[in-house]
């Protein structure tokens, strides 16, 4: 049963809502979300990770890219 399972909350400062992912902290910041703690994994909640994936998307798209030789 992993962290998430059990119920923690998100990790971005100043939510405190149940998170629903995990991902990397330094993913995470990179994508210009700012953590509370100074963890190695990010717990976010369903908005603050739909706001990831908004600010990734160009990123992902070339990792695929690459991965598909196009």
């Amino acid at each position: 049963m992993g962290r998430v399972a059990k119920g923690v909350k998100c990790s971005v400062s100043g939510c405190g809502k149940e998170a629903k992912r995990s991902l990397s902290a330094i993913k995470v910041r990179m994508a210009g979300l700012t953590l509370g703690s100074g963890e190695r994994r990010a717990y976010l909640c369903e908005s603050h990770y739909k706001d990831f994936k908004k600010k990734t998307k160009k990123e992902r798209k070339i990792e695929q890219w690459r991965y598909k030789g196009v």
